[in-house]
């Protein structure tokens, strides 16, 4: 149940900083926030809403050549582009595979990066290591959808279905706050469970986001998103895959992999990279690909069919391309 709070809309991304450094909770979309509050992962006092923003709407060209997406986009929009459809193929996939209808025309691409973890005792009643608590619940409980890589004694996923697609592909973080204007890239953005177990991005008290920004496709870059899930639709990944290749004549000159549905934080798999670059895209090297992308995995007790669940993705996504 909700208990009262006050409800504004800013009008500016200033007001919309002010009112977050005062304490306030950001509402965008609201999929995960109204979640989190009738959960009571945590209360507000104070919602600022902003819908009212219009620097925060829009999907434009960027000077360089790439697109600037703002954080208002909604998932239904970035899938129905026929630009991103087009040159940023991953990430139309990934944001038409969130969710259900309802849920990608309501929620935006800044709310999906920031959306809380899924973790049934983080949204639970248990005082967890991530509410600052002494004990992860996961780690001896049931633990079947959780992590493995990354984990360092709390076990979450990290539950968007862009992030990964957006780290493969480059793109960079546009953030607003006290102290002014800044952009990290998208790989940067989460923070690990060794890092702080309480935090999941690197926003600072008063930061919000406020634009994605994808870099200029290379002419011969080739990009999906892969998703297994235990529904067809309406459900997260129990893993998942973001892939952006560039060839150059029969081979992999360069290549992005980003797992989801793995670790606390999309997960660049380097030694999946390695297994690719320089190879030539057949059924060997999806096979060896696979192999590589479950290197170091760590899994719990009832989550272990998630290893050659993801190989198997993986190959299946390069196979695909």
């Amino acid at each position: 149940m909700l208990g009262p709070f006050s409800y504004e809309r800013a009008d500016s991304i200033d007001g919309a900083v002010r009112a977050a450094e005062r304490g306030a909770r950001i509402h965008a979309g609201g999929t995960d926030l109204l979640g989190c509050l009738r959960d009571g992962v945590f209360t507000a006092n104070r919602l600022v809403s902003l819908t009212g923003v219009g620097e925060l709407r829009g999907i434009r060209p960027t000077p360089d050549g790439g697109l600037r997406l703002g954080a208002l986009v909604t998932l239904a929009e970035i899938a129905a582009e026929p630009g991103i459809r087009e040159r940023y193929r991953a990430l139309a996939e990934a944001a038409w595979s969130a969710a259900s209808p309802q849920l990608r025309n309501q929620g935006t691409l800044g709310g999906n990066l920031c959306q809380r973890p899924r973790c049934w005792y983080f949204r639970g009643e248990f005082h967890c290591l991530r509410k600052g608590g002494d004990t992860c619940y996961a780690a001896a409980g049931e633990n079947r959808y959780h992590c493995l890589f990354g984990g360092a004694g709390c076990y979450i996923v990290h539950p968007s279905d862009t992030a990964p697609a957006l780290a493969a592909l480059g793109a960079r973080v546009g953030i607003a706050g006290p102290r002014g204007a800044r952009t990290v890239p998208v790989e940067s953005f989460f923070v690990l469970p060794a890092v702080d177990v309480t935090r999941e991005t690197v926003l600072e008290p008063g930061e919000i986001v406020t634009e994605v920004l994808l870099p200029p496709p290379a002419p011969d870059l080739r990009s999906t998103y892969r998703k297994v899930r235990e529904r067809g639709a309406w459900d997260f990944a129990l893993v998942s895959v973001a892939l952006a290749l560039r060839t150059a004549g029969p081979r992999i000159a360069e290549a992005r992999v980003v797992l989801g549905g793995v670790a606390p934080v999309p997960w660049r798999s380097e030694a999946t990279e390695r297994a690719l670059v320089g190879r030539t895209l057949d059924a060997a090297t999806a096979t060896r690909a696979g192999a590589a992308a479950v290197e170091g995995a760590d899994p719990l007790e009832q989550n272990d069919y998630k290893v050659p669940l993801l190989g198997g993705a993986v190959a299946q996504a390069l196979l695909a391309l």
